[in-house]
């Protein structure tokens, strides 16, 4: 067995223990059913999507349905999680709105763009290796289930409070957030539709201020849903607000920016216009570009 596989299948009960111990932390003072707490079935629930999931993907050794299967887990899980604990106040009520919104339009969003490229590029030596693979679905069920760790505490836990000025703040730091993710994806769809700029990088609109402000405005908008949770969290509740570091540190030092930047360089490395851009350009916060 190679390093990779290695690292792959010692990574799968890492994931899993490491999702169990954020869920443990949130659920106390959570509500129950029965003797489970509701938190630690919808953790579970998040991991035996995309271990379903994997089955006919690894049989079909396709990623076609990788995207949408966490988008759809996302708003799956969210509203059991209000329909099994009985919490239909108005924060947990805006909580799930906010996640599926953003959840529809990032996923038919991602759906559409490996439709069009007819595979995803991350996948190609990964989804051959039963291991790899199996690993790669089981990181997703844990970007899932801590990524809406907070939102899900805040939704089960049985301290009920009116939304107050903290979760108004969150909402107006969830729509900056959003605005910006929506904006720079569609800057660059629009961007690449056009022949002329085949085999052309994206140096315009929110893409001259960041080099990544879709990602940017992603974790912004997780921010804003820590806030709308944060006022009823209580004790080891406060865990969970892991959500926004762990957005940021799977964004920025995992599977989103390295990887695009490593492609981006092999790519255009030697394109003195892209190497101007890089220097230009900050990786992540935006700011207006120097020229």
């Amino acid at each position: 067995m190679n390093k990779a596989k290695r690292v792959a299948l010692i990574s799968i009960p890492v994931v899993v223990a490491v999702a169990a111990a954020v869920a443990l932390a949130g659920s106390q003072g959570g509500s129950n059913t029965a003797t489970i707490s509701v938190l630690m079935l919808a953790f579970a629930y998040c991991f035996a999507i995309q271990w379903l999931a994997f089955v006919p993907a690894y049989l079909g050794q396709t990623e076609r349905f990788f995207d949408i299967t966490g988008s759809v887990t996302y708003i799956t899980v969210t509203w059991l999680a209000i329909l099994v604990s009985g919490s239909w106040g108005s924060r947990s009520l805006l909580l799930a709105l906010l996640i599926s919104v953003w959840a529809f339009r990032l996923g038919t969003f991602l759906v559409r763009r490996v439709h069009r490229a007819g595979k995803d590029g991350r996948f190609d030596e990964i989804k051959t290796s039963f291991v790899r693979f199996l690993s790669t679905w089981t990181l997703q069920g844990l970007w899932v289930s801590l990524t809406l760790a907070a939102a899900l505490t805040a939704i089960t836990t049985t301290v009920r409070k009116p939304l107050g000025p903290v979760a108004w703040g969150g909402l107006a730091v969830w729509l900056i957030g959003f605005g910006i993710e929506a904006m720079a994806d569609l800057q660059k769809n629009r961007f690449r539709a056009c022949p002329e700029n085949a085999g052309r990088f994206i140096q315009s609109g929110l893409w001259a201020w960041s080099r990544h402000p879709n990602y940017f405005g992603e974790i912004v908008l997780w921010i804003g849903i820590a806030l709308i949770a944060l006022p009823v969290l209580r004790g080891w509740q406060f865990v969970t607000l892991i959500s926004p570091l762990f957005v940021v540190l799977l964004l920025t030092r995992v599977s989103g920016i390295p990887m695009l930047e490593k492609r981006a360089d092999e790519t255009w490395g030697n394109d003195a216009a892209y190497y101007a851009y890089k220097q230009a350009t900050p990786i992540l916060v935006p700011r207006p570009p120097r020229r």
